[in-house]
């Protein structure tokens, strides 16, 4: 299917502006760029938001509480956000845990972890995954109900809440319930796949980009490393449900589909989707770009789903 014409007007309009790359940016520079890409969302209105900070392994660590206007104890979805684990934050995930939030009828909790470089693997990690350990332990004082517990996150959030899934396996954490793995980066070794070979360029997330947020992130050594590519594991047994989203103008297609594959593989219930015309980052575009609503949809509607299954 060909680019939906509406990316195809989005990207010859970056193409003109001829802005500088990413990785040809100072950091800090990268991140407001991407504030300025994703900003906050208030006029999507929920019951209430609130910030804190909790104390993980490695210090405090901020999040941010989004309730919906209705009734608890309600299910709980911890959301990562995407921005190769070098840029984004509280404000670049608002949107999307805002309307999360409000469609699934759940409390969202996005997790502002520590950024590489300065932080390198595996402190976002660990930052979500002991945000997530209190979030379990403190759901009563959240109106939520711990038993419904999910993990979400978009590319490198993706990453994030897979990797949060087989630390919670493995440690005898959080029972979860569901990850929503959003065109998740899952191998941190393979970058010749058809996906990054056909889309290496010109689709807003590049080949080039991509090796940029991995060198920030991990060493050579740490990629081999299941909490750094969650597709290294030698066992992803007994791990939750999952829904795995993707894009087909993406290099990250195929390592997301290889992940689904590999999940299922295990005997985990896994379900995989392609969305043709669709470049990376569709699910913060979800009401700018409208085509693209239906993988929100999608999303909440499989949130759904889990959350009502598992209370019965």
């Amino acid at each position: 299917m060909p680019l939906l014409n509406e990316y195809r007007t989005l990207l010859d309009q970056l193409a003109e502006a001829d802005a500088p790359s990413l990785t040809e940016m100072p950091l800090e520079a990268a991140r407001a760029m991407f504030r300025v890409a994703q900003p906050t969302r208030p006029d999507i209105v929920v019951g209430s938001v609130s910030e804190r900070e909790i104390e993980g392994r490695n210090g405090s660590i901020p999040i941010r509480i989004y309730t919906p206007d209705s009734t608890g104890p309600h299910p709980i979805t911890m959301m990562f956000h995407g921005g190769g684990w070098v840029i984004g934050d509280l404000e670049t995930v608002d949107a999307q845990s805002r309307q999360v939030c409000n469609q699934v009828g759940c409390v969202v909790v996005a997790v502002d972890y520590r950024l590489a470089p300065e932080h390198r693997f595996p402190a976002a990690a660990e930052d979500c995954y002991d945000a997530t350990v209190w979030t379990y332990e403190n759901a009563s004082h959240l109106g939520a109900d711990s038993t419904l517990l999910a993990v979400a996150g978009d590319s490198a959030g993706g990453n994030l809440a897979a990797v949060v899934a087989q630390m919670a396996r493995d440690n005898e954490g959080p029972p979860l319930v569901f990850q929503l793995l959003v065109y998740p980066v899952t191998n941190g070794h393979v970058f010749d796949t058809d996906s990054y070979r056909e889309n290496s360029d010109g689709y807003m997330l590049t080949a080039d980009s991509m090796h940029w947020f991995w060198d920030h992130y991990a060493d050579a050594r740490d990629r081999s490393n299941p909490y750094a590519s969650p597709l290294c594991a030698t066992d992803l047994s007994n791990l939750p449900p999952a829904l795995i989203q993707v894009a087909e103008f993406d290099p990250l297609r195929d390592e997301g589909l290889q992940y689904a594959e590999a999940l299922q593989a295990a005997g985990v219930e896994t379900q995989s989707r392609c969305y043709e015309g669709f470049i990376h980052g569709f699910f913060s575009h979800f009401d700018t770009v409208p085509p693209t609503r239906v993988a929100m949809d999608d999303a909440c509607m499989a949130l759904q789903n889990i959350f009502h299954n598992e209370r019965k």
